[in-house]
């Protein structure tokens, strides 16, 4: 199992630990803002990722199509849906705590930490990327922000949000499994653009967090399935055509 898995889901829970000891005395200024340095960093990180691409064409188009069909099969709606199924075990935890919150206001930020700890963008290529390369840097740099988004969750709703690291453990550790033996098939080149594609997506999640575009990111997911197939097309059969 890639150390970037094991981090990432310690951070959930001892962040949501941190969070349940802190109680209500995390100021909501500091709670605001912190989400938008989250969006800046995820920014940064997407910028950096974006510069290891080898053929801009092949991942452009990938994010393209990989984006239509998302839409095409509603995959939003398909995470928000399994995050709902999930959410239902982890809320019976609540019964154990207390909160504030309405139980509609519990299932939204349940669901919410689901998806955004769970089924993000940046863990799934975080998680590819570790199982292909051994490179752990991005579910690392996801870490530090999963850790302090836990602690403010878990100041309204408990130790609950410690145990969606069940859920992530189990979907990232598979990820990162299947994607050990995808990586014999690739060549670096196609792991450049892998990367890149996933670059773009922490691009859009940083935009999201900033407030300053709503972008489509769960639909954007299937672009990392179908980008290194293109990458390896395009090098293979394109690049020579259009060379001379």
């Amino acid at each position: 199992m890639p150390i970037g898995v094991t981090i990432n889901v310690l951070s959930v829970v001892f962040g949501g630990i941190v969070g349940t000891l802190m109680g209500n005395k995390l100021p909501a200024r500091i709670k605001d803002n912190l989400t938008l340095i989250f969006g800046v960093c995820a920014i940064g990180m997407g910028i950096v990722a974006i510069d290891m691409m080898k053929f801009m064409p092949a991942v452009i188009l990938a994010v393209v199509l990989g984006t239509i069909f998302g839409f095409i099969i509603d995959l939003n709606k398909w995470i928000t849906t399994g995050a709902l199924s999930l959410q239902k075990p982890i809320a019976m935890w609540m019964k154990h705590g207390h909160t504030k919150l309405s139980d509609d206001n519990v299932t939204a930020a349940l669901v919410t930490i689901v998806v955004l700890f769970c089924a993000s963008g940046s863990g799934i290529y975080g998680s590819i990327d570790a199982g292909m390369t051994g490179d752990s840097t991005i579910l690392i740099s996801k870490s530090i922000l999963d850790f302090f988004t836990a602690v403010i969750f878990a100041c309204n709703l408990g130790i609950v949000v410690s145990m969606v690291a069940i859920p992530q453990f189990i979907i990232f550790g598979a990820l990162a499994l299947s994607a050990q033996l995808i990586f014999p098939l690739t060549t670096p080149d196609m792991i450049g653009d892998f990367k890149a594609c996933g670059g773009f997506l922490l691009l859009a999640t940083g935009f999201r967090m900033t407030k300053i575009k709503e972008f489509p990111v769960a639909d954007m997911i299937p672009a990392m399935v179908i980008v290194m197939p293109i990458s390896w097309i395009w090098a293979n059969w394109i690049v020579p055509l259009i060379t001379f």
